[in-house]
């Protein structure tokens, strides 16, 4: 019986003992915040990709340069032949000129080099006449500047310096993986490098020259002179006047002979007169 009693005192003990220790308990910490997954940040656009190579000897960005055209072909090498004709064509004034005077377009120059040139007939250039030889040097540079890269968004036709008008002098530009073609119509060349390359003025190499196609076409021959047909009247009345020389012509000559027949006459009557007398 004492065992029975002791047994369930114990019981009871640790059911208080549970209970009490149940509501001691401290309460369930609260969880923290969840932390905002960090931000991906958005890659990088990369930069597109140019069309056209540069060249090893490409003097790009050389500050001891600048902007003097004839620097840069110079140490380019192998424009010799360009550099002259800017010169005795006096194109590399205007070229300079716009260069300092624009504020946005800038000046693309398309550069034959000697080569180049070599492919021409020869004495071809010095077959042109003064203004063609500008208009031939003046075509080879774009009013805008391109960089390497955006050859693609250019618009055909594209005007040169020679374009006096929207319907002269035009290339086509075509663009497409690594590759910028031009067609003038008589020529397609290829540009093969970068030469130069700022934010206003770009120099690219180009494997021909850029003959237009206004220059390979055929001269107009003159229209031969027509005759003019006198009027009718004045051909009536130069027939009358024709006619009326030849009267007076006539009777001239017959009041010529009538005279020298009657002196005839005379002259046989008084020398049978003088030989009757005599006899």
């Amino acid at each position: 019986m004492k065992q029975i009693i002791f047994f369930s005192v114990l019981v009871l003990s640790a059911h208080i003992f549970f209970i009490t220790t149940k509501a001691q308990s401290p309460a369930a910490a609260p969880k923290p915040p969840a932390k905002p997954a960090p931000a991906t940040p958005a890659p990088a656009t990369a930069p597109a990709k140019p069309l056209v190579p540069s060249l090893p000897q490409s003097p790009s960005s050389d500050s001891s340069s600048g902007q003097d055209i004839i620097k840069i072909l110079r140490k380019a090498k192998s424009f010799n032949t360009l550099i002259r004709l800017l010169k005795t064509t006096q194109i590399i004034n205007q070229i300079n000129a716009q260069l300092v005077t624009t504020k946005s377009g800038g000046l693309t120059i398309l550069a034959p080099d000697d080569g180049a040139f070599s492919q021409l007939k020869a004495g071809y250039f010095n077959s042109l006449g003064e203004r063609q030889q500008k208009e031939l040097i003046q075509f080879h540079v774009l009013p805008v500047y391109v960089s390497s890269s955006n050859f693609d968004s250019l618009s055909n036709p594209v005007l040169t310096l020679a374009s006096d008008s929207p319907s002269g002098y035009q290339m086509n530009v075509t663009a497409y993986g690594n590759n910028v073609n031009i067609s003038t119509g008589s020529v397609n060349a290829t540009l093969t490098g970068i030469v130069y390359s700022d934010k206003t003025l770009a120099i690219y190499h180009v494997d021909k020259v850029l003959v237009p196609l206004d220059f390979s076409k055929p001269k107009a021959l003159a229209p031969a002179p027509t005759i003019a047909k006198a009027p009718k009247g004045a051909k009536d009345s130069s027939s009358d006047d024709d006619q009326g020389e030849t009267t007076k012509a006539t009777s001239g000559a017959i009041n010529l002979i009538s005279l020298h027949g009657t002196m005839f006459v005379s002259l046989f009557v008084g020398l049978v007169a003088a030989i009757t007398i005599s006899s």
